[in-house]
């Protein structure tokens, strides 16, 4: 059983006490010490209490099951904004936000999340800045992207 999956496990109760769910585990080796981050969230988002309970508590199952043996940092925390989406449920959380999403052809899409189906995502595209003489369909407006399709999808944040 590799470390992550140690680690997962371990996880998998302090998880659910909080009705929350793993995004990433990220181990860094560096020459003092490792540094485990592990990416934790919640349906309704995580308050720093939680995180700090599930470390803490990681922390002694670690010490107690002395998994690692030389010396380790361990953070836990939510993913931040500079994050990419990574699970289906992170986007049925973020429905409304604005998206940016990169495909693996290299296309760039931004739009809003319209919904977040197990295969597919609805974007509704901004529509064209330049007045055209006919209306826009607000149809045409509507992306749907295959989950497979997706390299990699960020929070767009806007400050209007």
């Amino acid at each position: 059983m590799t470390i992550k999956e140690q680690l997962e496990t371990l996880l998998e109760p302090f998880l659910q006490d909080s009705n929350c769910f793993l995004v990433d585990i990220i181990i860094k080796p560096s020459k003092l010490s490792q540094k485990i981050s592990i990416l934790v969230d919640s349906d309704e988002g995580i308050t720093i209490q939680q995180c700090t309970s599930i470390s803490r508590r990681l922390a002694k199952q670690l010490e107690e099951q002395e998994i690692f043996a030389d010396a380790y940092t361990l953070e836990v925390s939510s993913p931040g904004l500079d994050q990419p989406l990574l699970l289906h449920r992170q986007y049925l959380k973020n429905l409304g936000r604005n998206l940016k999403v990169t495909l693996k052809t290299g296309e760039v899409i931004s739009g809003t999340l319209l919904e977040a189906s197990e295969e597919i995502v609805k974007l509704k595209l901004p529509a064209p800045k330049k007045k055209t003489k006919t209306p826009v369909d607000e149809s045409e407006l509507i992306r749907d992207v295959s989950f497979e399709d997706i390299s990699k999808a960020l929070i767009e944040i806007s400050f209007k």
